[in-house]
């Protein structure tokens, strides 16, 4: 099998970090690199993320604990750890925190790319399981396998366009006129705080994150399908 995934790096040493995505590039992987578990935090809003390889010696928080968090988070990310601590009891905590395969340094890219194409048959088997989102117009409501969400109508109105638009992308502009507000006065600000509320209802109602991604300088994408309840005749 021949599986394509999003993979995320989080690598502190710059050479190494850039080896391996290189690597995993010519394997045919999207790939994104970041130096620290506060970086990654900002991307993962923007870069849909099936695996981290992760390294646990890190500035600030370490990969033992941004493992568990994203572990906790979502459920369905695929972690590979990459690192020099070899000992058993290192093993084991980093299996505890939510690690599918744990590689000690030094290894190849043989090797990690094995584990990649392990964890994608679990990708893959996730995924011919698609969350089904369903918003009901006469509720305002969007219903998931978690929840029952109300909406507001300004976020019924841009779910609903998200959903109809092409490729699920909306422009900021429209995104602002579909808020009821001008262009002209609007600040980016309050567009990314409804974006925000959105993704939040989202998540709750059982879409997995990210729900929304940022399209850098044009606007969002909706990175979940959602049907639009047809109305009853009559």
């Amino acid at each position: 099998m021949d599986t394509r995934l999003n993979i995320m790096v989080v690598e502190d040493n710059d050479d190494l970090r850039d080896a391996t995505l290189e690597a995993l590039l010519a394997m045919g992987h999207t790939v994104h690199g970041v130096d620290c578990a506060e970086t990654l935090d900002d991307e993962l809003g923007h870069f849909q993320t099936d695996l981290l390889v992760l390294d646990l010696n890190l500035p600030g928080e370490d990969g033992l604990s941004v493992a568990q968090r994203l572990r906790a988070a979502n459920p369905d990310i695929g972690i590979i750890m990459v690192t020099a601590r070899d000992q058993v009891r290192d093993v084991a905590a980093g299996y505890g925190s939510g690690a599918d395969i744990y590689l000690t340094k030094p290894t190849t890219f043989e090797a990690l790319g094995a584990a990649v194409q392990a964890l994608a048959r679990r990708v893959v088997a996730r995924d011919t399981h698609t969350v089904s989102l369903t918003l009901h117009p006469t509720t305002r409501q969007l219903h998931g396998p978690l929840a029952a969400i109300d909406l507001s109508r300004v976020e019924y109105t841009l779910l609903a366009a998200f959903a109809q638009a092409h490729d699920r992308c909306l422009e900021n502009w429209q995104l602002i006129e579909l808020s009821g507000k001008s262009p002209d006065t609007a600040s980016k600000g309050t567009l990314e705080v409804q974006i925000g509320r959105l993704r939040r209802k989202l998540e709750h109602a059982g879409g997995r994150a990210p729900t929304v991604k940022v399209i850098r300088g044009l606007g969002y994408q909706l990175c979940v399908p959602i049907e639009i309840r047809k109305l009853a005749p009559g």
